[in-house]
């Protein structure tokens, strides 16, 4: 996988959406126009300090003059939103990279139903964008705490109209994924937001097809009884094997052997260094790659192997 294009880009206009929420749109300050992207797609904001960090983008995919994303600070997260909401005010500058999309619209789909929950609305609000403007058949259902603390919320209802659904739990209106019904040819859910939101989504539609139920998360998994244990690669490409010891990823133990691999946010949850695998059985600790391409392509910042693994890079 090739690197990503990163850019410095201007801070065009910057608000607070929500008292903790802050909504920016950046442009390039000499092109008119930015690299295309989909509805799902996120890019990646590098910090001051170094630290890079995804976020959605929540625009109009056919608008090619800005990108915009919406930051929740998290003052007990990692630091980057801290940062964001302290120093990019209109004028600024930060480096951004070209967008990805780990979390497309399926084409196949005739209906869409998309759950959003607080700031996982944001994807949503690009795939509304684009599913209004090819006349497609969606609906989106918007949980927050109250409508003061529901980010974008006048972009959603101008966006969707009579098809968004708002779920207030201060109102006493939760959502119930138990009302996405039994399973329907065509039907496609995405849902982005709390991993309680995404458990119980996953749980109502657990007589789904896995290709019919996509999710999207920017936090790495969360497993406190896993146990690293060593293993080995073998590099297709040259038939050199390298050995990956228990207190060290994949990814360092490529970059020790002069093997440059693009990465990000080295917590499986951006796409940036994913890589083909065979003739081994892998362990995928990431939240990123789909189900039906695991068996052979794996995470190696995150992901480990049984005893061994051949890699194609």
């Amino acid at each position: 996988m090739s690197a990503r294009l990163i850019m410095k880009l201007r801070v065009a206009s910057a608000r607070l959406t929500t008292p903790d929420v802050l909504h920016l749109s950046f442009i390039h300050p000499s092109r008119p126009e930015l690299p295309a992207w989909t509805p799902g797609a996120h890019v990646d904001l590098r910090t001051a300090s170094g630290k890079i960090r995804q976020y959605s983008l929540c625009g109009d995919p056919a608008d090619r003059a800005h990108y915009e994303i919406a930051i929740k600070r998290e003052d007990a997260g990692r630091g980057g939103s801290v940062w964001a909401h302290a120093n990019l005010d209109v004028g600024a500058e930060a480096h951004v990279s070209a967008p990805r999309n780990n979390f497309p619209l399926r084409e196949n789909a005739h209906r869409h139903i998309l759950i959003g929950g607080g700031i996982g609305v944001t994807p949503m609000l690009a795939m509304a964008h684009g599913l209004v403007a090819t006349n497609q058949d969606f609906e989106l259902h918007f949980c927050a705490r109250s409508e003061k603390e529901a980010p974008m919320l006048a972009e959603a209802k101008a966006i969707c109209g009579d098809r968004l659904q708002l779920w207030l739990s201060t109102s006493g209106r939760r959502f119930d994924p138990g009302q996405l019904g039994p399973v329907r040819d065509g039907v496609h859910i995405y849902a982005c937001g709390p991993q309680r939101l995404l458990d119980a989504v996953r749980a109502a539609a657990a007589g789904w097809p896995d290709e019919q139920i996509h999710a999207e998360v920017f936090q790495a998994t969360l497993d406190e009884n896993f146990k690293a244990e060593p293993f080995d690669i073998m590099l297709a490409s040259t038939g050199a094997v390298l050995h990956v010891p228990a207190d060290r990823s994949l990814l360092a133990v490529l970059r020790d052997h002069g093997i440059q691999m693009p990465s990000s946010c080295e917590l499986g949850v951006c796409g940036s260094c994913v890589c083909g695998y065979r003739d081994g059985v892998v362990i995928h600790r990431d939240v990123v790659i789909p189900l039906g391409a695991r068996q052979d392509r794996m995470a190696p910042c995150v992901s480990r192997a049984r005893v061994s693994v051949t890699l194609d890079l």
